[in-house]
């Protein structure tokens, strides 16, 4: 993951600031450029529906300062490095609303979540950023946990995902887990327990649905 990628993960850009900001529209793009680093490198940073993207060109030399890409060390690219992440990091404070998760699918199920239950995620751990927990507020059980993962975790693909760990009966997960988009629990009981792939291959409406079987099982004192 690039430093674009992970500052930006879970952000959505609002394009009415991008402008007040600085930015020029070019068509479908919005680009900023800034010199930094006491005028011997400049960012520019490149926003467009498919998402965020930058480059810093040495200005001593007129061309992109590779060393950022790789993970090259030492003192002066560190500085380098941290300097134009001061950048990134003002734009999406300023232009960015930020989610609590990185797909789509999982902020949609959070807002599920509050609208129905009343309940925000809990983040817990933060050595796991990016894991978060769902209590049923009269019983303090958990009803559902979204997590972020690696897919060889689940199956033999790899790549960063996010997934829903439900609580169900244990029939219900048998059948389940003959359709696309369901796996034995992680990390949790895999007899009571179910995860969900939020990459859209489970229908919104289908997760809603698992959640509020999930809620009710631990509504039981």
């Amino acid at each position: 993951m690039n430093i674009e990628e992970e500052i930006f993960k879970r952000a959505n850009v609002n394009y009415k600031l991008l402008i007040d900001y600085g930015f020029k529209k070019n068509k479908d793009e919005f680009i900023f450029e800034k010199n930094f680093f006491n005028d011997e490198f400049k960012a520019v940073i490149t926003i467009t529906n498919k998402g965020i993207s930058g480059k810093v060109i040495d200005l001593q030399v007129n061309e992109e300062y590779l060393a950022l890409k790789t993970k090259m060390s030492g003192k002066f690219v560190n500085n380098v490095r941290d300097a134009y992440k001061e950048i990134l990091i003002d734009i999406k404070n300023n232009c960015f609303e930020t989610n609590y998760f990185i797909s789509n699918q999982a902020n949609r199920i959070n807002k599920y979540i509050n609208k129905k239950y009343k309940n925000d995620p809990e983040f817990l751990w933060d050595k796991f950023s990016g894991t978060a927990i769902y209590r049923n507020k009269n019983t303090n059980k958990w009803y559902g946990i979204i997590m972020n993962i690696d897919l060889s975790k689940l199956d033999s693909r790899n790549g960063e995902v996010e997934i829903i760990n439900v609580k169900l009966d244990p029939n219900k997960i048998k059948n389940l887990l003959k359709q696309n988009g369901f796996y034995e629990a992680y990390h949790m009981s895999k007899k009571n327990w179910i995860s969900i792939l939020l990459n859209d291959t489970v229908k919104d409406d289908d997760i809603f649905s698992l959640i509020d079987q999930s809620y009710n099982l631990v509504s039981k004192k």
